[in-house]
């Protein structure tokens, strides 16, 4: 009873991070008509901090970032740059190709978590996970090669391998979450305040510093509080309550979601293909997941 309690607690917590991170691409492409993806990464992750570490104090937890070991603070900035990483990576896809094509990519990082999964958690490779991992880079294929495979376009290949080594990075980055044993709230306020200052360098290093609008900053502030910030609350927390590769085919859902978002509010073009990728992406997440459903 535990157990499928806890699984159920996955469940609605995957259910908040659904709603949530399916509004994500469709940000993306508005706050970025004038910032550049280091620009908003930036502003992002203040935004997101701040607001973490407002909820750590509620909790009344936050004193507990000063009796971590220097140890617990190297791994916890070293996840940083990994969630830090799969969002750039995320924001430079979505700034230089169609929002289908670089969303079907983004969502291969459930398909990672299963295959990272077994080299860091231990769980086990069934049936359901090889379907689940055929199907998911089918889904790929289809997009790289838009189901002419005779005349593969190439023009976006790199803009493609860059959002893949994203989702390759955030799949790291949630499995490697779960081994971390502090308080939720004050792990995910050090990742963000890990990703201001390695977004403040890529933003020097490679961009400019600019000033928002006002327009901007509210894009900014619903990005920073709830898409990139409680949400992590929510993602993590799920992850705690079940199996990795349990909590991850639900996520599946929310790509279906972004697209419709994508399609109806910026009339992005929709290649039949992408329908056909984005489908074999769903039935990825189902085959991994039919067996705990069974259960």
């Amino acid at each position: 009873m535990r157990v499928l309690s806890g699984k159920l607690q996955g469940i609605m917590y995957v259910g908040l991070c659904i709603i949530l991170w399916s509004l994500i691409p469709l940000f993306a492409k508005l706050s970025q008509s004038r910032l550049d993806h280091h620009q908003y990464l930036f502003y992002s992750s203040i935004v997101s901090f701040f607001s973490l570490l407002v909820i750590a104090l509620y909790q009344k937890r936050a004193h507990e970032l000063f009796t971590y070991s220097g140890k617990m603070y190297l791994v916890l900035f070293l996840l940083g740059f990994l969630d830090f990483f799969y969002y750039l990576m995320l924001y430079l896809g979505y700034q230089k190709a169609h929002g289908l094509e670089v969303l079907v990519m983004q969502y291969t990082w459930p398909i990672f978590i299963v295959v990272l999964s077994l080299v860091f958690l231990g769980e086990r490779l069934g049936v359901g996970k090889i379907v689940a991992l055929i199907l998911g880079f089918l889904g790929v294929v289809l997009v790289i090669s838009k189901g002419e495979f005779a005349r593969v376009d190439l023009s976006n290949s790199s803009v493609i391998g860059i959002v893949l080594l994203g989702s390759f990075s955030f799949a790291l980055f949630s499995v490697l979450s779960k081994k971390v044993r502090v308080n939720l709230s004050n792990a995910v306020s050090v990742y963000f305040f890990s990703a201001i200052i390695y977004a403040f360098i890529s933003m020097q290093t490679f961009s400019s510093f600019i000033v928002p609008t006002p327009k901007e900053w509210l894009f900014i502030g619903i990005n920073g509080v709830f898409l990139n910030g409680i949400s992590y609350l929510f993602w993590i927390k799920a992850l705690q309550n079940g199996d990795a590769s349990f909590v991850a085919p639900f996520i599946f859902i929310t790509p279906i979601l972004s697209a419709l978002f994508l399609i109806l509010v910026l009339d992005e073009p929709f290649l039949p293909i992408y329908g056909v990728a984005l489908l074999m992406i769903v039935l990825s997440g189902l085959a991994n997941s039919l067996k705990n459903f069974k259960k």
